[in-house]
């Protein structure tokens, strides 16, 4: 029976031998920075096994065992450490090897542009890895065709945008050269007409600048409780003469003793540039509706109903990008000039006030909804 003082000894040989095996073997990893997974792993392994059969061999020796004993467990030791330092090392270099080669390789295309899918190796961590980069190769995809996606929108907008201001700077020329030549029918109505294009003009400019200011971030807003109803009748007195040359009446439904958190201007601006768009496309002689209803979370949802023909099913979530309009020639035949900004505006102001907008084609006609915080009362 070993004595206690006997196992503490047996345990400070092992301890020791195994501390200067250890230290060894990470001086002989940091002096091989450049050798392969296989190669550090061989080390690695090979070190504890060092550190193993040394400690065995140092206690044997102090046991005093007979030379047959100390022979047969010097071969034992030593057979089943040479086995595993090459066999262990060499399986699992070799897996984690083929691993990372096909992860090199799948972000080799990742790079190139490709969507990749995640292989299984077994190995818990590289998997996880493997994973990780098939869905950034997928976000990457999505992005890259989202960046195109708008690198097309703004082409298409410039160009649309080109159109739209060369269009009545082009009356303006053609009328100023009237007006200079003397050949003017009616030097009253041309002097009217240019000044009905430059206010065309300007309110295109105002809607770019404002554009640029929501998609800058330099955009403010200024929020007050303000009367509904007081913001409303601003905007639809604004509109009555542009009504009034096509007959369509303006009525509103549950307006009266709302009260909203919002800038009174910024919020008029929206409400002109709904009504504007109802305007535009709304039948003759026909009606149009601004209607105000509450939500249950304390939100108010402020629709403007038309009765017009509204848009596809698939361009409802178009309808407030940049430069979007539903006559894809962006003919001016209906006789609203302008550039395609207001729903983008009315888009961008909305989201500053933490609300939403959306468009709804139904059996009562085209419904253009804000969704805008309610004030307290």
């Amino acid at each position: 029976m070993l004595t206690g003082a006997a196992l503490l000894q047996i345990a400070a040989i092992a301890l020791g031998v195994t501390v200067a095996v250890t230290a060894l073997t990470l001086l002989l990893l940091r002096a091989l920075p450049r050798a392969g997974i296989a190669a550090r792993t061989a080390v690695a392994i090979g070190g504890a096994l060092v550190a193993v059969v040394a400690s065995t061999v140092v206690i044997a020796v102090q046991m005093y065992l007979s030379r047959h004993d100390f022979t047969v467990l010097l071969w034992v030791i030593g057979a089943s450490a040479l086995c595993s330092v090459v066999a262990t090392p060499l399986v699992i270099g070799r897996a984690v090897g083929a691993s990372l080669t096909s992860l090199r390789t799948a972000t080799r295309r990742v790079g190139d542009g490709d969507v990749v899918e995640p292989s299984r190796t077994g190995m818990a961590e590289l998997d996880a890895l493997s994973v990780e980069l098939a869905e950034t190769s997928r976000r990457l995809e999505e992005s890259r065709a989202r960046v195109a996606e708008l690198d097309a929108a703004r082409r298409q907008f410039f160009a649309w945008i080109s159109h739209d201001l060369r269009t009545p700077l082009a009356g303006v020329r053609a009328m100023a050269e009237a007006l200079d030549d003397g050949t003017a029918p009616d030097r009253a109505e041309y002097v009217r007409t240019l000044r009905g294009k430059a206010e065309t003009l300007d309110g295109m400019v105002s809607d770019l600048f404002e554009l640029s200011k929501l998609q800058t971030g330099t955009f403010r807003i200024r929020p007050e409780p303000v009367e509904l109803l007081d913001l409303v009748s601003d905007a639809v007195a604004d509109c009555r003469h542009a009504a009034a040359r096509r007959g369509i009446t303006i009525d509103q439904d549950g307006i009266d003793g709302r009260l909203v958190f919002v800038d009174p201007r910024e919020l008029t601006r929206v409400v002109g540039n709904l009504l504007g768009n109802s305007l535009r496309y709304a039948p003759p002689n026909s009606t149009v509706l601004v209607r105000a209803d509450g939500l249950a979370d304390g939100r108010l949802v402020l629709s403007v109903l038309d009765q017009g023909p509204g848009v596809a099913a698939e361009d409802l979530g178009r309808m407030f990008e940049v430069g979007w309009r539903a006559d894809a020639a962006r003919s001016e035949s209906d006789g609203a000039p302008g550039a395609g900004l207001g729903l983008a505006i009315v888009r961008g102001i909305v989201e500053a006030h933490g609300g939403s907008v959306a468009a709804h084609s139904s059996d009562e006609g085209f419904r253009l909804d804000v969704t805008l915080p309610a004030a307290e009362g």
